[in-house]
């Protein structure tokens, strides 16, 4: 359809960036959409129980400070299970991070999940994770992490650290 549309639009004499943006703007939310990823479609099938944070709280996971990226956008608030993440297994069903984006409502939106674990090199359903050294911004030993952004689309990948489309704004995270 959107192929059919650009056409037609071109045929209208209309700009084809209209149609570029159009595609891509529609291929951003495609990792948020049944079928398009199956890791993503994996996780959430996995771990949609977290679409209420009550889960993640009674299910051991408490919220850090939510963590904007340096150039741009953010990963939103972060609920760690402290149990997960001394482990070092990697479990679809039970991420060591949860993550919200806060809403304007005061409520927090499910948006992705993250995986961590100080063995490597690391991989999950055929997708490696990135490693990041120590010393690093959150003060942890040297670890490698994958970001499975599966309820919301990120322009930069399913897979990607921060996601453009997130803010920390409102930065409070709530009280347990």
């Amino acid at each position: 359809m959107t192929i059919y549309f650009c056409n037609k639009l071109l045929m209208a004499g209309a700009v084809l960036s209209v149609c570029t943006a159009f595609a891509q703007a529609h291929q951003h939310d495609a990792a948020s959409v049944p079928g398009a990823n199956p890791l993503a479609d994996k996780v959430r099938a996995a771990d949609s129980r977290f679409l209420d944070v009550s889960v993640a709280t009674a299910e051991g996971y408490s919220p850090i400070p939510c963590a904007s990226g340096i150039t741009g956008g953010a990963m939103g608030i972060h609920y760690v299970n402290a149990e997960y993440l001394k482990d070092d297994k990697i479990d679809l069903a039970r991420p060591e991070a949860v993550m919200y984006e806060p809403t304007a409502d005061g409520m927090l939106k499910l948006v992705a999940v993250e995986y961590i674990t100080s063995k490597g090199p690391a991989s999950l359903d055929g997708h490696l994770f990135n490693f990041n050294s120590a010393p690093n911004r959150y003060g942890l030993g040297a670890f490698y992490e994958l970001h499975v952004w599966a309820w919301k689309g990120n322009p930069t990948g399913t897979f990607a650290d921060m996601n453009p489309n997130v803010s920390c704004d409102p930065t409070v995270a709530p009280s347990q």
